[in-house]
């Protein structure tokens, strides 16, 4: 079931929030007006949305800083390019959609007018759990960094062709040119002005400066005299090169005199992790499975057939960063980690918790065979959880990994009411056949009558959208389960003491 994919496996499913973000990337450079612009013109949008109760515009920093925006540092955002729309919906019981369902359907629209201003669009919801730099993260390490961003911008690329991805970005800026000025020296020294006072002058009308303060009667503070260019000056280049700085002989001499103007490529920013240089590609999935490792996993299998590390296949590795610094390589992380991670430990648990359960019976029927049928049931869990979960067209989550290990105690329960009553009843003389029987017979009404109260209990919880896996998994896996314990255990104890009868009598 979950190899086609009937079964979705996920961390754990989208709850039904009260928020949602919108995180604004344009090209760095663009003026702070541009940036507002389409921040306005999304708003628009957003007010059209009959969930939407309001929402707070950040234009060039960051939105107040909250649990998922710490881990995807969102926080240290600013800068002329950047904007963020913090989205508040209406209360959960006066809407009939979820605020996935509402991130999703206004994604496509806010995208649109995102691309036709030049800016890139994410919807950033609230996770269940743990937050992420973003689900789909491909962390792209190598020893040339410009390689490093060539390696990402063709993983870009096919982060874009895949079906269903979307939210596709990358930690590359957008080549921009810087222009540097540079003080001709000898010919500054001619003039009779310092190096100094040319980069003073040049910090003063671009950074400004207080170069006094005004004092009044009724003020209580005094208000500074800042000298700097409009920001109209601050865009070309002209107006500060007419500016004049006095020489010590008391000339005014304009600064084109003074200086070179030279164009160069804007140097990339650096990010590191674990001291090794990395260029991150970001992407989430949206469609019918929202699940973002089918996304993952078909972005692999694109990976391995596409040749774009210098015309050799990226190595690409899912656990641990990639060992040889030499190649170009390809690490998964975001939620795949997480839930890696997550159901790694609880798979460690679950075995902990099955050999316990087996020391104990061990204890209790002085046999190294005999906890072995009673353990049997065990695995038949699977034969509920799963259908359970492609008939209700739920997730297989976090959640439903710990109801899958609740079972375990709960059906080994019943396998030793069933193995006990047959080893009472041989004791006292009843035939094995005849007391496997009746262990079945016997026993089946308080074998169903407990897992019924849990059935019972767990359907409180069926409806929410964190535990309603563990409520799958209880309720079907119990009803199976127990079917097939009081049908299965007889038979293999049957099976496996018939011909050690003695050994029964005497123990």
């Amino acid at each position: 079931l979950v190899v086609f994919q009937v079964v979705v496996l996920k961390m754990l499913p989208f709850d039904n929030k009260p928020e949602f973000q919108v995180v604004v990337d344009m090209d760095e450079g663009v003026a702070l007006e541009r940036t507002v612009a389409v921040l306005e013109e999304l708003g628009a949008y957003l007010e059209t949305v009959p969930e939407v109760s309001d929402y707070q515009a950040y234009a060039g920093t960051a939105a107040p800083i909250n649990f998922n925006g710490l881990v995807r540092q969102y926080y240290l955002r600013k800068g002329a390019n950047v904007g963020d729309i913090q989205v508040n919906l209406t209360d959960p019981h006066h809407r009939n959609r979820k605020s996935h369902e509402i991130a999703l359907a206004v994604r496509g629209p806010l995208q649109a007018i995102g691309r036709k201003h030049g800016a890139n669009v994410k919807i950033v919801e609230v996770p269940p759990g743990p937050p992420v730099l973003s689900p789909i993260v491909a962390e792209i390490y190598g020893l040339d960094y410009l390689g490093q961003i060539r390696v990402a911008k063709a993983v870009r690329k096919i982060f874009e062709s895949t079906p269903d991805i979307v939210d596709v970005d990358d930690s590359v800026e957008t080549p921009s040119p810087r222009l540097i000025l540079r003080v001709d020296r000898k010919k500054a020294a001619l003039l009779g002005v310092s190096q100094a006072e040319v980069a003073d002058a040049i910090a003063t009308v671009l950074k400004g400066e207080d170069v006094s303060y005004l004092h009044g009667n009724k003020v209580k503070y005094p208000l500074p005299i800042r000298l700097e260019f409009p920001v109209q000056d601050k865009a070309d280049l002209d107006p500060l090169l007419s500016l004049r700085v006095r020489s010590r002989t008391g000339a005014l001499v304009p600064l084109s005199e003074l200086v070179e103007v030279r164009e160069e490529p804007r140097p990339y920013s650096r990010l590191h992790k674990d001291l090794l240089p990395v260029v991150y590609v970001t992407g989430d999935m949206a469609g019918r499975l929202d699940s973002p490792l089918y996304g993952m996993f078909e972005i692999y299998r694109k990976l391995k057939e596409e040749r774009i590390a210098d015309g050799a296949l990226i190595d690409q590795h899912f656990i641990a960063q990639p060992e040889n610094p030499y190649r170009y390589g390809l690490k998964w992380d975001g939620e795949w980690q997480v839930t890696y991670e997550t159901f790694r430990d609880m798979g460690i648990a679950y075995s902990v918790g099955l050999v316990l359960i087996y020391l104990l019976v061990v204890a209790q029927f002085r046999s190294y065979l005999v906890p072995l049928v009673i353990m049997a049931p065990i695995p038949l869990t699977i034969i509920g959880v799963m259908p359970g979960h492609a008939l209700l067209g739920a997730q297989f989550t976090a959640t439903s990994m710990i109801g899958m290990i609740a079972l375990a105690g709960i059906i080994v329960r019943n396998s030793i009411l069933l193995v006990d009553f047959v080893n009472e009843h041989v004791r006292a003389g009843v035939p094995l056949e005849e007391a496997v029987v009746q262990s079945a017979a016997v026993r089946a009404k308080p074998i169903v009558l407990t897992g019924l109260a849990a059935v019972l209990g767990a359907f409180f919880i069926l409806d929410d959208p964190i535990f309603s896996g563990l409520a799958v998994s209880l309720i079907f896996g119990i009803v199976v389960s127990t079917m097939l314990t009081l049908v299965v255990i007889p038979l293999l104890y049957y099976a496996v003491v018939r011909n050690r009868i003695g050994r029964l009598l005497e123990a």
